[in-house]
């Protein structure tokens, strides 16, 4: 495998846990609503398990409410059971036709809770960054040893994979700091 895979295929691993950090982050609560919070939470659909935003369409008609409209009347007894299972802490307001899920406002300690949560997600993608990092770093060696590549192109691999996960450590930085940013502000 030529260097160049080697690269190309360790920084799509960095990117996807990229990706998956802001899917974590996603679903973590500000002072503000947002479909985020619900979209992902997963309703029994005939039988089936699906995510909340296949089958309703959410919005936030206030920055503090989030409006859930069933595509189908019927769904509406499955969707509200779904969000007192999960783990939201929320009560839904039926109304027959719509639910509505009022957001109370974040205690202090609960703000730093959270934003303590968002430094576990970006811990987390540092290690996917970081094993990403090593097995690149095994494949050269191996390839070096194997006569695919020379020793200067090994070596200036490693370096490259070097700068590239120091690259994606500060985005993950940034990303969640920008979360804890939103969280801890009123």
């Amino acid at each position: 495998m030529p260097a160049d895979d080697i690269l190309m295929d360790c920084e799509l691993q960095m990117d996807k846990a990229i990706e998956h950090l802001h899917h974590e982050l996603r679903a973590v609560r500000t002072g503000r609503a947002s479909p985020a919070l619900v979209e992902h939470i997963r309703v029994d659909y005939y039988g089936t398990t699906t995510d909340l935003k296949s089958i309703s369409s959410i919005s936030v008609p206030e920055a503090t409410q989030i409006l859930i409209k069933p595509f189908n009347p019927q769904d509406i007894k499955a969707i509200d059971k779904a969000l007192n299972e999960s783990k939201l802490g929320l009560t839904a307001h039926n109304d027959g036709r719509t639910l509505r899920l009022q957001l109370p406002s974040m205690s202090q300690d609960r703000r730093m809770q959270l934003a303590g949560q968002c430094k576990g997600y970006a811990e987390a993608a540092k290690i996917s960054v970081r094993g990403a990092r090593r097995d690149a770093n095994k494949l050269v060696e191996t390839e070096e040893k194997g006569g695919v590549v020379t020793e200067d192109e090994a070596e200036k691999s490693k370096e490259t994979i070097q700068e590239m996960t120091k690259t994606y450590e500060t985005k993950i930085e940034e990303i969640v700091e920008k979360k804890r940013h939103d969280i801890m502000e009123k």
